[in-house]
């Protein structure tokens, strides 16, 4: 049965997301000198501005998942979660059947719940705040920080900004292990999905 499984917010939020993600570390890794682009001072002032913005779609994603309950999607569940580990490592590669169901009711499997909830709880708060840490430096003073040192919190931000790539790796690589490959990224576009029908007890199907 094909449904509406993303509404467009969610699309629209995702893409977005993921867009500012991928140019925030591109400007990231050429502030580190991993390699030349824009320049360092353009790659700076890129990095701000992607910063805010992301800052901002984040606010307003927040606003979404509480206002429309779809923050439920992401409460963590150890149900059939070693199931889904081996299914990732070795069932799909056996050509297995998938332990677990998507429904509109739970979108996400348990080891996509929990990693997600890393992302939202743990590293996207850590580049928040060590970020904006590093961008106001000049002003702790005055914010009563006097005894932090810029160094360790710049590692701090580099070191979520790191979590942040092997995220956006694994993510990338499950997206692209639906059957045929590009269902899930389809999905995503388009919002629709095919899932199984529940039968309701005492109905006819």
């Amino acid at each position: 049965m094909k449904v509406m499984i993303y509404k467009r917010f969610e699309r629209f939020w995702h893409w977005t997301q993921a867009a500012l993600i991928i140019a925030l570390m591109v400007t990231g890794f050429e502030i580190h000198a991993v390699y030349h682009l824009f320049g360092f001072e353009q790659a700076v002032n890129l990095h701000i501005i992607l910063a805010w913005s992301l800052i901002v779609l984040w606010a307003f994603a927040i606003f979404w998942h509480l206002t429309t309950g779809e923050w439920r999607h992401y409460i963590p569940t150890t149900e059939k979660l070693m199931a889904m580990v081996r299914y990732y490592s070795i069932g799909m590669f056996r050509d297995e059947e998938k332990p677990y169901k998507k429904s509109l009711s739970a979108k996400h499997n348990p080891l996509q719940r929990l990693a997600y909830l890393g992302f939202k709880l743990v590293i996207s708060p850590l580049i928040w705040v060590s970020g904006l840490l590093c961008l106001f430096y000049t002003d702790w003073p005055a914010l009563g920080l006097e005894g932090l040192r810029l160094g360790p919190v710049a590692m701090v931000h580099t070191a979520a900004a790191i979590a942040m790539l092997v995220f956006f790796i694994a993510h990338v690589y499950l997206a692209l292990t639906g059957k045929p490959f590009y269902a899930y990224v389809k999905a995503m576009i388009t919002g629709y999905e095919e899932i199984e029908e529940t039968k309701t007890p005492g109905k006819n199907s």
